[in-house]
């Protein structure tokens, strides 16, 4: 109910738009949609780039509201109760708590100047490019982390496919691609195939039964884009994700060898056959490998002979002989919804290849890998594995 105005004519909430997370009001009278647009860094300015996100209403009709960027953690703030009246309008808005420089302490051994001070160490931005491949005709939305000073620099890059599918890679701040690109100094690609949230519907609908292949390309594309606008060196190419993004880290190191040289993976789908009855979203392996309507949510049925081939033929594990690329596997054991034997098949399979690999396994985490030992320790793993193989 904190979603409902005051005055009950209005709902304020956040949703993807492109590559941003707005917040948007919605009129229950008409359904108009207006973007609430303000800035908590300037008061009185508008962030188009500031990812942003709706809390609650105030008593007065005010709203608490959210604001981070790529390289600036979350700041809390306040909307004044004028923002039912000024839809696309800029409101007025104040700070409520901002999170200071982080210091280093003396079990660290980063020195002062290397501490987080928001906005410093690495810049992003927006970019978009439109693939040529794909009946539905959308951007691909693109953002790129660079480490300061960097102008004149071919990068080594790290690309991110986000998971899911169906989310989106905002400009949010999440401190560790910052890590990766401050401290590594390497350029990170976010990239928000057609699949992701906040481009559309028939964009996000467009992936359904094309898993493996339309995203394969669109993370192909966006890499090219940035390899051909200079920033990035070709020879020096990584990828790295989790869940749905590793799947496809699996698959461009199969189908693109040539261009993706190194691999971190974290809980990966690896084999949709052999996923499908292990898994609690087994309409994931339906939908994504078979297409829209063909998964039945209130009678579940394990699959035909030949829709286990065509899962088999969408899996990464399909373009196994192709694989090079060094490749480091993170797997939480109580995942439920990608079973660690997906990336326990892939691992021993690369070592049957002699490909350089490494696995690391974390004993009490799930899906997420987000305890705070085991979440910094794959973050450093990941880093030392680009470090060596980069």
């Amino acid at each position: 109910h904190d979603c409902f105005s005051p005055d009950g004519k209005h709902i304020l909430l956040s949703t993807q738009w492109g590559s941003v997370t707005k917040v948007v009001l919605i009129s229950l009278g008409n359904g108009a949609v207006a973007p609430i647009n303000f800035d908590l860094l300037s008061e009185e300015g508008f962030h188009d780039k500031a990812s942003q996100q709706f809390v609650c209403f105030t008593e007065d009709g005010g709203a608490i509201v959210t604001q981070s960027e790529a390289n600036r953690s979350t700041i809390l703030g306040y909307l004044q109760p004028s923002l039912l009246e000024r839809g696309g309008k800029v409101v007025l808005s104040k700070v409520l708590a901002n999170m200071p420089s982080i210091s280093s302490t003396s079990f660290s051994s980063l020195k002062p100047e290397s501490c987080f001070k928001p906005g410093t160490g690495y810049s992003y931005q927006i970019m978009n490019t439109q693939p040529e491949h794909g009946e539905v005709k959308v951007p691909v939305g693109l953002v790129l982390l660079r480490p300061d000073n960097s102008e004149n620099e071919k990068l080594p890059l790290i690309v991110v496919p986000h998971g899911g599918p169906h989310t989106c890679m905002s400009t949010a701040f999440v401190p560790s691609y910052g890590f990766l690109c401050k401290h590594g100094r390497y350029a990170v690609l976010h990239v928000n195939f057609r699949g992701s949230t906040g481009f559309g519907q028939a964009a996000l609908e467009s992936l359904a039964g094309n898993a493996g292949s339309l995203d394969v390309l669109d993370v192909v594309a966006a890499t090219r884009a940035v390899i051909d606008a200079g920033i990035a060196d070709p020879d020096r190419v990584g990828i790295c994700g989790g869940s749905h993004g590793g799947f496809l880290a699996g698959h461009c190191i199969g189908q693109h060898p040539d261009i993706f040289k190194v691999a971190a993976m974290r809980n990966p789908c690896t084999n949709v056959a052999t996923m499908v009855t292990a898994t609690d979203i087994p309409d994931w392996c339906y939908v994504e490998s078979l297409g829209s309507g063909r998964y039945n949510f209130s009678d579940f049925r394990a699959p035909s002979k030949e829709e286990l081939g065509i899962m088999w033929d969408k899996s990464p594990i399909a373009h196994l002989a192709h694989v090079k690329a060094p490749t480091l596997m993170a797997l939480g054991m109580k995942d439920r919804r990608v079973p660690p034997s997906q990336g326990i098949e892939y691992y021993h399979a690369l070592r049957a290849k002699e490909v350089p690999t490494k696995l690391l396994v974390y004993e009490d985490c799930d899906h997420a890998i987000d305890l705070v030992v085991s979440e910094a320790d794959f973050w450093v793993n990941t880093k030392q594995w680009f470090d060596q193989h980069l």
